[in-house]
């Protein structure tokens, strides 16, 4: 066989190897969004099979149970107000550690770095007891929460990234007369733009689909629950004698279809903010 065949065998291999990995990675999507469409008892009986009626009945009804717009906006505004507070302390943070060559910065920085290795679990009951004892077992205490987390790998992100960026670009807007604040704002973040939507869709996509933590800060708190939290209890409620299938699938399908509509017009900066992010630690 001549090399072109073999590189022209090659290449359908890797084509195939491809298109099977792309088509498991898609089946759970595919066989949610089918079932959504169909009632309890034609799930059960064939869960890969197409409904016999393309209806809304049954999404419409999930919303409902779930409470979907009331709860949409407290999650949205949840994981909004976090990811804001994120990319503004981390990307600050991150630029003052990459900027100081003192002791003291680096010190941070491998402190920062040290922190995404500690477990949730391993600080998770004594940091909501001091919650509790602050008061702060609610929306705002959580907001806290999701920003102490994220924090570490959102500056670890950052400081690689700004490595790359020329001090010489602060310097000149230092010459002409620009304060810190806007020498950061107006130089600087502009240049984060591919890090910041990484760090952006990565937050968003943790905090929006989180459980624990709203179930452990927020809990069966009526009228301030997520939507996590609202499909939770709402099967809670549904299913005491099995699992109510028209109830999960519709509501499910509704709740990931937001941060799924924000992957899909973000995508083309996560791989490469990432990458960046990382390599040029």
């Amino acid at each position: 066989m001549t090399l072109g065949k073999q590189k022209k065998v090659g290449q359908i291999f890797s084509h195939i190897l491809l298109a099977v990995i792309a088509l498991s990675t898609l089946a759970p999507l595919v066989l949610l969004v089918i079932n959504s469409f169909k009632s309890n008892s034609e799930i059960v009986d064939s869960p890969v099979a197409l409904p016999t009626e393309w209806s809304l009945k049954y999404i419409i009804s999930a919303t409902e149970q779930i409470n979907f717009f009331k709860s949409i906006w407290i999650t949205f505004a949840i994981t909004f107000i976090s990811v804001l507070l994120l990319v503004m302390v981390s990307s600050l943070s991150a630029w003052v550690m990459v900027r100081s060559k003192s002791k003291l910065a680096v010190f941070m920085y491998l402190g920062f770095t040290a922190a995404m290795l500690i477990p949730f679990q391993s600080v998770m009951y004594p940091l909501l007891d001091i919650f509790e004892k602050l008061g702060l077992k609610n929306i705002p205490g959580l907001i806290i929460m999701y920003g102490g987390f994220g924090l570490s790998m959102s500056v670890f992100l950052y400081h690689g990234f700004i490595k790359s960026v020329p001090q010489s670009l602060e310097e000149a807007a230092i010459i002409d007369g620009a304060n810190i604040f806007q020498m950061f704002f107006k130089v600087v973040f502009p240049l984060l733009k591919s890090i910041t939507v990484t760090v952006v869709v990565i937050n968003s996509m943790w905090i929006w689909n989180d459980y624990l933590l709203p179930f452990l800060v927020i809990g069966n708190r009526e009228g301030v629950k997520t939507l996590t939290l609202e499909l939770y209890f709402a099967k809670l409620t549904s299913g005491q004698y099995g699992n109510p299938w028209e109830l999960i699938f519709p509501a499910v399908f509704v709740t990931i279809i937001p941060i799924v509509i924000l992957y899909i017009f973000l995508q083309k900066y996560i791989v490469a903010g990432v990458v960046d992010g990382a390599v040029k630690q």
